[in-house]
This record gives C-alpha cells, structure tokens and sequence, in this order.
C-alpha cells in the first residue's frame, strides 16, 4: 500500500490512469509500518500499480444510475464534527449519481476515522477502507471532500499531465524531501478543463520552506487563485458525474456575483430536465432575483417548476416552493452563503426557462411568517460599520404587508447619504421606494400594493448609532391567487 498525507489536501481531479507514480518517502503512524504515503494523502495499492487501474478501482453503480459508497463514520468525532461530515458527503449526492451511504452489511466499505494526519486510499480497494480526518486539520468541507474524492478514484489536480501549461513549480522553495509532492502523472484528464478552483488542487504555498514564496504559480496570471476548501467546483462536479457515467445536470456558481440562466435560453429549454445550481459565495448571504421566468403553466406546477432551498441541499428548508407560468419572481436572502435552486421539466416543452442573476449581502433574511419583527444587526446596541443589509418580506398573493416603526436613529446627514433606510414596495432593489430615511426621522406607517417589501439598510465606515426595530404584518388584498406565477384574480 502506498499513501498520501493531508499537507496535500488541495487538488482533486481525473481519473484513473496513472503514470509512475513518486512515492514520497513518508510513512504514516495511523497505518501500516510499511505504508508510503503518495503526494501526501493518498495510498496506493501495494499489488496493483495505479497505472494499471481500471473500472475495478470504481465504486459500482447500481440499476438505479445511483453509485452507492457504504460509509462508517466513527463515534469518536464528536456530533458537530459527524454533522459536518454529513454535510460534505451530503453534496456529492445532491450534485452527482455518487451517494455516501450509511453502511450496514457491506463487505466494501469506508470508515471514516480520526487520525493524526489526512489520508485515504486510492478507488475502491476491496473490504474496509479507511479515511483518516485530522480533527485540527481536515474539518472543512472542501479538506473532507478532497479525501473523499481520493476514495472514488480522483488523484491532484496539480498533478494531472497538461499541468505545465497551467501552474509553474517553483522547486527551489521546496521543502527538502518534500519534491514528491509535486510528480506529474501519465493522467486520463476527461477531455475537461484544468481546474484551479478544484479542491483537489494544492495551495499557493503547501510545502514552502520560504515563508512569502509560492511553491505553485499559476500562468500566465499568477494572481488567480488556487487550493480552495470551500467545496466542490463546478469541474470538480463535472469530473465525478463523467468518471461515474452519472445523468445528472449539475452546476456550482462561486463568484461573488454572477448571472445564470436555464439551458438553451432564450429558446425553449429541453424536456424532462432535472437541473441544479447551487450558489456558494465566498462570504456573507446569497441575494438572488429573477431577470425573467417563462416556465410551462400546469396545475399546482406538477408539470414544470423551480424550487429554490435555503442551503445545500434537498434536505435544506424551501424559500421558494414549486412556482411556473410566467411573471415575476421575488427576490430571496439566503441565511448563509449557499443557496440551491432546482429545476424540473417534463416531457413536453412550450417555454424559454429563466434567467437569474444573484449577489451578497452582509445580513438580511427572507421572512415569510405572518408577522415579525425585522432590527438592524445588533440591536439594540449599535449597528456595525459598513453594512448593506437586505431583508425580503414574501407574503401570500392574497396579502399585502404593512410596516411600523417602533424605533429609529441613524447618523443624520443631509439627503441621509451616509447611513439610511429605505422601504422598496416590492421585492427589488428597483422597487419603488420610499425613504431614505435616516437621523430621527418620522416614519409613516407603509402598507404594500402587493405582497412583496424590501427593506434595505446601508452604514458607512465612520459613525454609527443604535439603528431601528420594525414590525410587519400580513393584511388582506383584494387579489385571489390562481396558483401559477402572474396569474391573480382580483
């Protein structure tokens, strides 16, 4: 058996074909004695070269299209660290065919340990496997991930034959006897690009014995970013769902802002889709509105719709239920930086989808009960600096909302430029408005003309003050919801 160690944790990607692989001289105290630790964090098989690999180092997909991968968590990481675990297998399943599965009888399994460094097999190896997760090293979801990407099959990234096109080693910064880490491989590269945002791809300056010098350098812009443990990249999803054969239409957006759209829109998108996006951001909330929405009418949408989820997953809580027809759209605040919207079609198409754009915003939430109270970040102390807050009031189409102030000081300055308060009577940015308010303004109390509201809350970098506390309210319209989107009658 040969392996790798965690100080590797950053690459993800290809597949199976390996070249002759550099086996670091590294023994690891969580294994065996005579156990060889490759680029790191990954052993190899002690009878078969990786070269050799083929469909056998492959978990198996079952009848279903579904890669089922039996898992054993060990009850030695405590419930929070077991959650995140959880959490970072749990995207696999939502984005790809691969689900990791709790394990019961299986013969071939992994389990999952603590260990004293990061590690895990390479493929399917046959019986019980292990992955070893540093508890003060690997709890990340994109550290997780990157071994369980070694044990489906995926070497580093930085690793992968064409990597000399893309990255420049810079050995001389090497730390001694740490070279290995840096081989190239003979590597089935999927026909699909070079992926800097992989997780499977080493950082900046792994393995540096110089502090400020970079042991990898992008090219030809040495400033893009690389090594990152966020989570999966869009490549990185890419990878698994070709390696595994998988029918899944995934994507992961990670710019702080962006635009998406269905596929093939503006024309019709196709049938019997079933496609996701999950936004990640690199911080704060996710702020997502609708540019346009054309999606097949049917009853109660059974037909086509899309449903947007406050996380990363299915299992997460719905800030959108199933909605089609066309109209607009609400805008959504996501209670953290992910935020995952679903999309299903049938087998007959007479519609051109939708097109999305999204952002962030440092707090904010959407708010869908019948009445609550909405408070600047902190209060009643003080509000922070430089804050741009959202907060989206979504109520039936058969409502509108009404707004009362109970408490309000901002810094007071003329045309309120610095730090202010504006209610939008919808759910846009470009909503009509009302405001800015700011100082110790009056403030009448609002009612909506439909069943959206935007408040939105701005601070600048200097002064600040004990901000404001606002109560809403659902109230009667005259409108009937029909069910569909822009269908009401009123």
């Amino acid at each position: 058996m040969n392996l790798i160690p965690l100080s590797a944790l950053l690459a993800f990607f290809y597949s199976f074909a390996l070249g002759k692989p550099v086996q670091v001289a590294t023994r690891n105290k969580d294994v065996d004695s005579d156990t060889i630790l490759h680029e790191g964090d990954i052993v190899l098989r002690r009878k078969r070269s990786a070269i050799n690999c083929d469909s056998s180092c492959f978990w198996p997909k079952s009848r279903d299209g579904l890669v089922s991968v039996p898992v054993n968590v060990s009850t030695e990481f405590s419930v929070a660290e077991r959650t995140w675990i959880a959490e970072a297998m749990q995207e696999f399943a939502t984005l790809t065919c691969v689900q990791f599965i709790n394990r019961r009888t299986e013969t071939n399994y992994i389990s999952v340990v603590p260990g004293k460094s990061c590690w895990s097999h390479f493929g399917k190896i046959g019986g019980m496997q292990q992955v070893s997760l540093m508890k003060t090293g690997c709890m990340s979801k994109g550290a997780i991930q990157h071994e369980m990407n070694h044990a489906l099959g995926f070497l580093h990234e930085q690793a992968r034959s064409d990597r000399d096109n893309y990255v420049k080693i810079m050995w001389e910064y090497i730390m001694a006897g740490e070279q290995g880490n840096f081989g190239k491989v003979n590597s089935n590269n999927l026909g699909l690009p070079y992926d800097y945002s992989s997780v499977m791809h080493y950082g900046t300056f792994d393995f540096s014995k110089t502090s400020g010098k970079a042991t990898i350098v992008p090219i030809p812009d040495p400033s893009v970013p690389i090594g990152q443990r966020e989570g999966l990249s869009n490549l990185d999803v890419a990878k698994i769902n070709k390696l595994y054969s998988c029918n899944c239409c995934s994507n992961v957006l990670h710019k702080p802002n962006d635009t998406f759209s269905s596929v093939n829109y503006p024309s019709s998108y196709p049938d019997n889709s079933n496609c996701l996006w999950l936004i990640r951001i690199p911080q704060h909330q996710v702020f997502l509105q609708f540019d346009a929405f054309d999606l097949q009418p049917s009853p109660d949408c059974t037909s086509d719709y899309i449903r947007i989820y406050d996380g990363s997953s299915r299992n997460s809580s719905v800030l959108l239920d199933k909605l089609c027809g066309m109209g607009s759209l609400p805008s959504l605040v996501a209670s953290r930086n992910v935020m995952l919207l679903e999309f299903v079609s049938d087998e007959t198409t007479a519609a051109t989808g939708f097109q999305a754009s999204y952002s962030q915003v440092k707090c904010g939430s959407t708010l869908m009960g019948t009445s609550g109270v909405i408070t600047s970040p902190d209060y009643p102390n003080r509000y922070p600096k430089n804050q741009d807050c959202f907060w989206i009031i979504s109520a039936p189409a058969d409502r509108k909302i009404s707004l009362k102030m109970v408490s309000f000081e901002l810094e007071d300055i003329d045309e309120c430029k610095y730090d202010y308060l504006l209610i939008h009577d919808g759910s846009r940015p470009t909503s009509p408005a009302v405001g800015p308010y700011c100082g110790t303004m009056q403030i009448a109390d609002f009612t909506s003309s439909e069943n959206f509201v935007l408040v939105e809350f701005h601070s600048d970098v200097s002064w600040v003050f004990p901000g404001f506390m606002l109560n809403y309210t659902f109230g009667k319209s005259n409108c009937k919801n029909l069910g569909r989107v822009g269908e009401f009658s009123c």
